[in-house]
């Protein structure tokens, strides 16, 4: 496909209508078909409100996982939730999101989920329209988990999940996905303080299968559970290492920066399409076109329009419905003012 200059994206995750937050809490009422149906109206209206905005890639919204990244350990045998490690009062915060033991060695006989969505977007979105897949990398699904005596640390963890993600993106590929999203949010949290190198083996060596056959792109952040950040907030400690990302497309927040390190993406646009956060996920300040056009044009001296995407900081699952629509809204008539002057 032809690269659109400006071209307008989001992460993955769309925001769930009410009613399907609450048949979520209902599900023993639920027979199969109906599940069935809910799934797809969920996915239908994640599509209707990207496409309504105006986006040039979607997705499907991530209606079926409860979380980014924590509803994949339903798929992997091995795992044992530990809800009584969670904290349930005051200030919501990362540490609300609970632990899981590992209690076997792991393992995804049935895959992680991701080819069915793959399969469903493509039957559900409207004939022509780019899409794409998100699925998170082995490092940052390994961060709720407690290695218990199966695993040494993190580390051993990550190594033990890097085939299951790598299958499914293998799997993906072979089904002609046009574009596959790795999450690695916490790549870019630890940035600052563990060892880039070792992040960019084991990016690399995940996203193997896919590498020539298929759009790669990776998004960074700094966490949005609860809307709250976790991470040091500097893309500067991933210069230079991560320009040795196998990818095509790397995202990272900016708004929430507001843009103090925005000279920075031109190092990144040596090497990659750059995806570029322009509207603030954690804010309920809707933006509009014209504060849109502004940020984007704060980027231009630094990435090339045919080398830029804009997206939101992060995904789109913490805030709510009414705002994503307006935010989204806003951020495609706002690339659309950038383009008309190009």
């Amino acid at each position: 496909m032809q690269p659109i200059p400006v071209k307008t994206t989001v992460v993955g995750s769309m925001p769930f209508p009410g009613w399907l937050e609450f048949a979520s809490g209902h599900l023993d009422k639920l027979g199969p078909s109906d599940l069935s149906e809910m799934i797809d109206d969920a996915v239908v209206a994640a599509i209707h409100d990207q496409v309504t905005a105006g986006l040039d890639v979607i997705t499907d919204g991530e209606q079926t996982r409860l979380d980014f990244n924590l509803s994949f350990y339903g798929f992997i045998e091995g795992i044992q939730n530990d809800a009584s490690e969670t904290r349930v009062f005051g200030p919501p915060a990362h540490d609300q999101r609970g632990k899981n033991s590992i209690v076997s060695l792991l393992s995804a006989p049935k895959g992680l989920g991701v080819v069915e969505e793959y399969l469903r977007l493509k039957r559900l979105a409207p004939e022509g329209q780019r899409v794409k897949m998100s699925i998170p990398g082995p490092y940052t699904l390994a961060g709720r988990l407690n290695p218990g005596t199966f695993y040494k640390d993190r580390w051993e963890v990550t190594e033990a999940l890097l085939p299951l993600v790598s299958r499914e993106i293998e799997a993906l590929v072979a089904l002609g996905c046009p574009e596959i999203c790795i999450d690695e949010p916490s790549m870019s949290c630890y940035a600052y303080r563990e060892d880039t190198k070792r992040f960019v083996d084991i990016f690399n060596r995940t996203v193997a299968p896919g590498v020539g056959r298929t759009r790669l792109s990776m998004h960074l952040c700094f966490g949005n559970y609860k809307g709250r950040s976790v991470g040091k907030k500097t893309i500067a400690p991933m210069l230079p290492d991560f320009m040795d990302m196998t990818v095509d497309e790397l995202h990272s927040e900016m708004a929430i920066l507001n843009f103090a390190e925005v000279h920075l993406l031109e190092r990144f646009a040596e090497r990659f399409d750059v995806a570029v956060g322009v509207i603030d996920v954690k804010s309920y300040y809707i933006e509009t076109p014209a504060d849109v056009e502004e940020r984007i044009r704060k980027v231009l001296p630094f990435v090339p329009a045919e080398k830029l995407a804009v997206a939101p900081d992060c995904g789109l699952s913490q805030t709510a419905r009414w705002a994503t629509r307006l935010k989204l809204k806003a951020m495609c008539d706002g690339a659309k003012l950038v383009r008309g002057s190009l």
